[in-house]
């Protein structure tokens, strides 16, 4: 028998038999279907090419699994790049919106007064220890504020810059002691001095004084700034809601109520330049 798998006849038999197997492999990959006689061999070869095919479409599909999550992860990272311009946009339009609010509220201000410089700036930090209800700003040198610096909000006077870093500054309020400010009563002209007492500033009220006893100044009365001192004239500081006479020199004095409240103030507008501004008050 060996001397069978030897001979020429058993080779020639094993190379047909080998050349049917591979046509039929590569027809049978191909999808194109031979002859008859290959139906045997296609029967046995059939379960390891659908094995084959198999592995193949799941081949493809990892790879097309690999492909289509690269493509969501790029779409992904696109969308969210989009989302945070917009983010930012949407940030930048609401700042300048709210700048643009805060400055036509003080339009009026600035029509009276073409001379002013503004800086607007937000409270960051009010002062525990201060009964005069001073603040912390978050504008400072860097925004061209001095110490001295009168602070405004559209409804009037706020106080004056005495403390200034790069960053941020110190605000006293006209309910301050330290607070010498010249004032005028709209109505009648009369003029005294605006300046603070703490008991006045525990009810948020400062005093109207050195008036002249033959003043004419009344209950409801506007008082506004008359230029004296660091601050501009024709600023609104607040109402008179009492009057009275100083025991030691005869004269009158008056109780103002800011038009500022001073526990709710939030953004102000810092005057950072002025005609007739006083030098001392471009110290930094």
């Amino acid at each position: 028998m060996r001397f069978f798998f030897k001979s020429k006849k058993f080779k020639i038999i094993a190379a047909v038999i080998a050349a049917v197997i591979g046509l039929t492999l590569i027809f049978g990959i191909t999808g194109t279907r031979m002859a008859p006689q290959t139906d045997i061999l296609g029967s046995v070869i059939e379960p390891f090419r659908s094995a084959a095919k198999k592995v193949s479409e799941a081949v493809n599909d990892i790879f097309s699994t690999y492909n289509e999550g690269n493509r969501l992860m790029i779409e992904n990272a696109e969308l969210g790049a989009e989302v945070d311009d917009l983010r930012q946009k949407l940030a930048d339009y609401e700042k300048i919106s709210a700048e643009n609010e805060t400055y036509k509220k003080y339009l009026g201000i600035k029509e009276a007064h073409n001379d002013f410089t503004f800086t607007s700036a937000n409270l960051i930090a009010r002062d525990s220890d201060d009964p005069y209800m001073g603040f912390t700003i978050n504008k400072g040198s860097l925004s061209d504020i001095k110490k001295y610096d009168p602070v405004i909000t559209e409804s009037g006077i706020v106080g004056y810059i005495t403390e200034v870093g790069l960053t941020s500054a110190k605000v006293t309020t006209v309910l301050s002691t330290s607070v010498t400010m010249g004032a005028i009563d709209n109505r009648s002209s009369d003029s005294g001095v605006i300046t603070g007492k703490l008991d006045l500033a525990e009810n948020g009220k400062c005093l109207f004084k050195n008036l002249a006893r033959s003043s004419g100044v009344a209950i409801g009365d506007y008082v506004s700034t008359s230029g004296e001192g660091v601050f501009p004239s024709g600023l609104l500081i607040g109402s008179i809601e009492y009057i009275g006479t100083d025991s030691v020199n005869s004269s009158i004095y008056a109780e103002i109520k800011p038009f500022v409240n001073m526990a709710e103030i939030r953004d102000v507008m810092v005057i950072t330049s002025f005609d007739g501004q006083l030098s001392e008050s471009k110290d930094k």
